[in-house]
């Protein structure tokens, strides 16, 4: 029977098995190879700290609003890589062992329309080798949307604030698509050191000083700050001293999932005095891309699964440990004790 993780309160996960069921017009039946933790909106909701822990978004309005019915168990994870076994009638351009990247969550079995998840993370042929890079490719997307949402032009200083998964890749397609300098500030060393090692021009501790993170940038950028910021870290603190490091008239983008209240946010600061424009950057929910239709989201999935397995960008360095699927409820348990404990932890099947 296929097992799938949920989360049934916050942090606590279990493993529920569901009957198997035979495949409709237009389905396919993909067996579970790997699937990679996102250690940002999964751990969020593992925490119980994301706003869909007690609210619903109304997506006809686009607002938050109060949840009225109980919570069911959560299924937990969105970058799946697995292998066909099984094709439906009518359906096209799929044949059993091709390898595809999909949107499901953790589970030892997937049940897909190809159609499926055009406004979230589309099916995404993928190479027969290398299986594992294919973890990468939702949040290659989400740097890849940042990047766009950044507007970078040739010879820009860009800072990127977090060294994560998706800050580490922002920095290496913020170089590709022109950047003259790119900066990341990260507090932990073993993130620093990866990021100089593919390319990036500097890394900053943000602990290493009594100065203002904002005002570092700025000295070493010759005073006149970054042009760009992109914020992935998620933290308030990050946000702030992302508009704090840009110039008059620079760009913040938020690529970061924020949880709570800002009280790091000081808006009377270096916002109110420097005028900086800040972008919110969300590829997904119902969210076009700013230059729709020319830009979509197969596209930009296709896009990166080809910069990914083309080594164009690269991820092997990112990936510290791959576990069995039943030892998962061990991962997240650990990345909520020690968040830097890992870059991307990902389960086998």
């Amino acid at each position: 029977m296929p097992v799938r993780l949920v989360l049934t309160a916050p942090r606590v996960v279990e493993f529920v098995e569901s009957e198997s069921r035979p495949l409709r017009a237009g389905e396919v039946r993909l067996r579970s190879l790997i699937s990679g933790i996102s250690h940002g909106t999964e751990m969020n909701l593992y925490r119980g700290t994301a706003p869909f822990a007690t609210q619903r978004f109304d997506l006809d309005l686009r607002v938050f609003v109060p949840a009225t019915t109980s919570k069911q168990p959560v299924s937990l994870g969105y970058d799946m890589v697995g292998e066909v076994v099984e094709v439906g009638p009518d359906v096209d351009g799929v044949e059993v062992g091709d390898i595809l990247h999909t949107g499901q969550p953790h589970q030892d079995e997937s049940i897909i329309r190809l159609d499926e998840g055009e406004d979230f993370y589309p099916p995404c042929k993928l190479p027969r080798q290398d299986v594992h890079r294919g973890v990468f490719t939702s949040l290659a997307s989400v740097a890849l949307q940042a990047i766009h949402d950044a507007r970078i032009k040739v010879g820009d200083a860009v800072v990127v604030f977090g060294g994560g998964v998706i800050g580490q890749l922002v920095c290496q397609l913020a170089a590709m698509n022109g950047a003259g300098r790119v900066v990341l500030v990260e507090p932990h060393a073993d993130r620093r050191r990866i990021a100089r090692q593919l390319g990036t021009s500097a890394a900053l501790d943000p602990t290493a000083t009594d100065m203002p993170v904002g005002y570092e940038v700025k000295k070493l950028l010759g005073d006149r700050g970054a042009d760009i910021a992109i914020e992935t870290s998620g933290t308030y603190s990050g946000l702030h001293s992302a508009i704090a490091s840009v110039g008059v008239g620079g760009t913040v983008v938020a690529a970061g999932y924020y949880q709570g209240g800002g009280l790091d946010l000081r808006l009377g600061e270096e916002w109110h005095h420097n005028r900086p424009t800040l972008v919110s950057s969300m590829g997904v929910w119902g969210c076009p891309h700013r230059d729709h239709p020319l830009w979509h989201r197969r596209r930009m999935m296709e896009t990166v699964v080809d910069l990914i397995y083309s080594d164009r960008l690269v991820v092997e360095p990112l990936l510290t440990e791959t576990i069995p699927f039943r030892r998962a409820p061990e991962a997240y348990k650990r990345l909520d004790d020690d968040p830097g404990s890992a870059l991307k932890i990902a389960l086998s099947y």
